[in-house]
Formats: structure tokens, sequence, C-alpha cells
């Protein structure tokens, strides 16, 4: 893992460098967090019912992925998203859910970035593709995306 150069909340799109890889946060999930969001986002069995869980593929209680993926943004927003520079996202690629997470389970976040491409319209802005990962407390990817994020440039005049 790299250590970062620049401190996160301070940096603008020419800060972030391809090949650099930075992990970040630390969330506890409960079983009573997997089911009321469940409830609420994605009523199946073995995300709202421990017993049914039990009988499922899965073998008791899973989080739901889109949960995963809440928390995985809760992190960014926390640990990597830098308020000064951050305009928001065109969408994420390729999400996969590659192990289930469970109660007990925590989670950090692994942020690589891919590519960096200045926008050709906006010269004050640019798109950085980034490896989005959560892993688990045993170092196993649960949950992986590639998203771009638009970050503005320093002292564009």
């Amino acid at each position: 893992m790299q250590t970062e150069t620049v401190p996160w909340m301070e940096r603008w799109f020419e800060d972030y460098t391809v090949g650099e890889v930075v992990e970040f946060g630390d969330y506890a999930v409960t079983a009573d967090e997997i089911v009321s969001f469940a409830h609420v986002y994605d009523p199946q069995p073995f995300h709202t019912d421990a017993e049914a869980a039990k009988a499922s593929h899965f073998g008791g209680l899973v989080g739901s992925g889109w949960m995963t993926g809440a928390i995985v943004m809760r992190l960014f927003c926390d640990h990597f998203i830098p308020q000064c520079s951050a305009t928001g996202s065109p969408g994420i690629d390729k999400v996969r859910w590659l192990r289930p997470v469970r109660p007990g389970d925590r989670l950090r976040a692994r942020a690589t970035i891919l590519r960096t491409v200045p926008s050709q319209s906006r010269s004050d802005r640019g798109v950085v593709t980034i490896l989005q990962e959560a892993i688990n407390q045993n170092g196993e990817t649960v949950m992986s995306y590639e998203g771009r994020a638009m970050f503005r440039c320093r002292d564009v005049t």
C-alpha cells in the first residue's frame, strides 16, 4: 500500500496519480443494520429473516450488496472525497459482489487510481477512475466497482 502524498482533504485533480493505492476506514456491520436496510430497500429473506437465511444457500443472514455499496460510499465520504474539489460522479461500472457480508464483519475501503483524464470541455476539472473495494476483516474483497469522480483543478484561472 502506498501512502498519500497530499492529505485527502486538500486534493485536487492533479494530485491523483495512476497506480496510487490508499486504504481507509473501519466499519462494523450489525445484524440489526442488515435487517433494517433490507426491509426498506432489498426485502429478500436472506437479508431480513435470520431463520429463513439459515435455510438459504448463504447459511445465515447476509447484508444486501446495495447496503455494502452504501457503507463503501460512507467510508469514501469520510476518508477520501475532498470537499474542496469534488464535483460529483458521472457513474460507476463493473459492480461486483464477491463475498457475502455478515453480521460482525468489519469493512474498510481501498481506492486504486486507474486513470486520470483532463476534461476536454472544461479546463478547470478532470475525471479520475478509481477501483473502489470493500475489504473485510480477513483481508477478503467483498465488493468492487470502478467509480469515476470529477475533481476541480488547483488554481485554474
